[in-house]
């Protein structure tokens, strides 16, 4: 099951954080159709939230068609954001790993690492002459 978690010093909405996560799930396959999500209750208990916070958090992903409520029962995944990539993913993660133990190495730190992966991924790559 999914487990939730909040970054206060994100400066992002705790109710976006939600989204973030069961969309980046989704899109690894660590989420799968049919799927159940944490109950309301249960993500308030685990990542202390209100409750409205992740009622509009899954409202949202009902909008966006990846999820439904049935009453009574919990918010299941209908859709899943995987796609063909989704094979070549543990390779890279494995590349990634390694390169974060280098910059670690190199002395870091996380918010360094974040900062740089953060800039990198919005960077236009440079053409080849």
């Amino acid at each position: 099951m999914m487990e939730f978690h909040l970054d206060g010093r994100s400066g992002v909405a705790p109710y976006l954080q939600l989204i973030q996560q069961v969309r980046q799930a989704l899109r690894l396959g660590l989420l799968v159709e049919g799927d159940r999500l944490p109950t309301v209750k249960e993500v308030v208990a685990k990542v202390a939230i209100n409750p409205n916070t992740v009622f509009k958090a899954y409202r949202e992903l009902e909008y966006q068609g990846l999820v439904a409520a049935r009453p009574g029962v919990g918010t299941f995944v209908v859709r899943t954001l995987a796609d063909e990539s989704l094979a070549a993913h543990e390779s890279l993660r494995k590349e990634l790993r390694a390169w974060l133990e280098k910059a670690r190495a190199a002395g870091l730190d996380d918010e360094s690492i974040e900062a740089i992966i953060a800039t990198t991924v919005r960077t236009p790559t440079e053409e080849s002459p």
